[in-house]
């Protein structure tokens, strides 16, 4: 082989070996995105299970310290604001004890979750019924959220609500 000949063959070998580690560094990348992504939808799902029963720990492992959020009536508040309603709630629920009284339901519908590195935003509609014996929705919304990984965990720190008007 001539000199020529042996330049070309390390010319092409050093290119695939380019394009190999290319490929497998996006696989890798694809495969964390999706991990990332299953573990943000369980995260959600959890927390609008665990809503109704307004559990504080539900609360302050979902949202960020730092949150601020934005309300469908267009009001915006930060985290101790959400933490000081579940409190009062609580407090009122103690009081009155009606043990009849069948919690809300909600869930998500149509979610779309992307991840960008530590930073994912979350989009979906959330469901709202009275009770779980109740057959009709009683009101939609659109959600987005911007969450954060911080120390392993992902927490949001930014959400918007828009109540979807009835048909």
């Amino acid at each position: 082989m001539n000199k020529l000949s042996i330049a070309l063959l390390l010319i092409a070998c050093s290119q695939f070996s380019s394009i190999a580690f290319a490929a497998a560094t996006n696989n890798q990348t694809t495969n964390i995105k999706t991990n990332e992504k299953a573990v943000i939808s369980q995260l959600l799902n959890d927390f609008l299970a665990n809503s109704v029963n307004d559990d504080l720990a539900n609360h302050q492992r979902f949202w960020a310290d730092d949150l601020i959020y934005t309300s469908s009536s267009g009001t915006r508040f930060d985290k101790s604001y959400i933490i000081q309603g579940i409190k009062a709630d609580k407090a009122d629920k103690a009081a009155s004890e009606n043990s009849d009284t069948l919690p809300p339901v909600y869930w998500a519908e149509d979610t779309d979750i992307r991840v960008y590195g530590d930073t994912a935003i979350v989009a979906f509609k959330l469901m709202h019924k009275e009770n779980a014996k109740a057959n009709a929705v009683k009101q939609t919304y659109f959600n987005t959220g911007t969450l954060l990984k911080r120390d392993s965990s992902w927490q949001v720190v930014a959400w918007q609500a828009t109540k979807i008007p009835a048909k």
